[in-house]
């Protein structure tokens, strides 16, 4: 079993290639497009969306295959196709030059894997099994879903600003961080779960009445 370090990259500025722009591709290039990479695609054959994409300046299509060169100065890379052969040699050339790679359902070719993610805003809560059963990641991405709605996104932007004001204030260090404790307390957290679910809750007993 490898032990896996979870992180969360920052990818805004950087050089990403993706090798394939089919079936396979598309969602992991669409992954990609909120980061702020600077992400180039090379693939023999590309979707509509991802034409689209090219189009539209969100990424740099090269229709043609891939070419060692390709990798030069890349910090990560994404392999969706469906050539064996090919995924193993973009993963060689690539562990070549340092560069990290994820050859997409293949775990032993793999520096890296794409978790599961439940996003709320600036909250992200990712899932992995090492690649290992995807299904499961995506069982227990959808059940958090349900855990964690919609308004953490706004509730977290809360606590952002609250810190901020907090760290800039002129209390004492140790006051500070007992304010900063109690922000995401388990109180906080019922509250701000009851403040969500009043709406619903309000509508539901409006309609009964």
């Amino acid at each position: 079993m490898t032990n896996l370090f979870p992180m969360f990259l920052k990818l805004e500025g950087k050089q990403v290639l993706v090798v394939g722009a089919g079936r396979v591709g598309e969602p992991k290039i669409a992954g990609l497009l909120e980061t702020g990479a600077d992400i180039r695609v090379v693939a023999l054959e590309s979707s509509a969306t991802v034409q689209k994409w090219a189009r539209d300046g969100e990424i740099a299509l090269e229709q043609r295959a891939f070419s060692p060169d390709d990798l030069d100065g890349v910090f990560l890379a994404v392999v969706a196709t469906n050539v064996r052969s090919l995924n193993e040699q973009v993963q060689h050339e690539a562990h070549r030059r340092g560069v990290l790679c994820n050859v997409v359902d293949v775990p032993d070719l793999c520096d890296f894997f794409y978790p599961s993610v439940v996003r709320r805003g600036n909250l992200q809560i990712a899932i992995s099994t090492g690649g290992q059963s995807p299904s499961l990641s995506q069982k227990i991405r959808q059940q958090l879903e349900k855990q964690f709605g919609p308004g953490y996104a706004d509730w977290v932007a809360e606590l952002g600003e609250t810190r901020r004001r907090i760290l800039a204030s002129d209390l004492p260090q140790e006051r500070k961080l007992e304010l900063l404790h109690s922000l995401a307390s388990r109180d906080a957290v019922e509250a701000a779960l009851a403040e969500e679910l009043e709406p619903a809750g309000t509508a539901a007993h409006g309609a009964r009445a």
